[in-house]
Formats: structure tokens, sequence, C-alpha cells
């Protein structure tokens, strides 16, 4: 299984809400067959601009990120889910790539 990034806005909330809403996204990568390694809490910020999202408009934003592993033919009904939960203000998936070691640069050696 490959391995992606999910990028989380959050709308400002308690800390009870939050925790909700981010087990909410965990269930829903699970439900789908995910395996989670790692979520990070990136803390909250502005938003770079406003964002009206389910009638609201947001200026602050809790950031968070996590590491999954899973097929990609969940991803599409990943995203509409999280579209259509009130709490996520923005979210975003990418393929993580494997790492390159570092003795395969062609660069100049030094």
């Amino acid at each position: 299984m490959p391995r992606y990034e999910l990028s989380l806005i959050l709308k400002a909330m308690q800390r009870p809400e939050t925790a909700a809403a981010l087990r909410r996204t965990v269930e829903a990568l699970m439900e789908r067959g995910a395996v989670v390694r790692d979520m990070e809490n990136l803390g909250e910020r502005l938003l770079p601009f406003k964002i009206t999202k389910h009638s609201q408009r947001h200026s602050r934003g809790a950031y968070f990120l996590m590491d999954f592993y899973s097929s990609p033919s969940i991803l599409t009904g990943l995203l509409n889910h999280l579209h259509r939960d009130v709490d996520v203000v923005r979210s975003t998936v990418l393929k993580k790539d494997v790492q390159v070691s570092s003795s395969t640069c062609c660069g100049p050696k030094q």
C-alpha cells in the first residue's frame, strides 16, 4: 500500500471538539482500510486568508498532519467525507515519495 500524508485544517474549537473531529477523521480512514502511522499537531494559527466553508467564515484554524498507508481507491471517498465534515476547513492528501538515498545523487563529488 502506498504511503500518504493528510494535511488537515480544522476550524478553531475547544480541545474536546477538536479531539472529536480528529477521532472522526481517523475512524473514517480506518473504516476504509487505511493504517494510520502518525499524527502531528502543528498548532492553531491565523489562516493565510479568510476561508468560507459551510456558511461560516474562518480566520483561524488548527493544523494537523496525518501519515497513513492505504489503497489509492479510497482517497476520493475520504476527501468527499472530509468535505462534508462541518469542522474541516481544508483537507489535502499527498502521496509521500520513497526516500532516495544520498549515495544515488548525481551531483559533483567533493
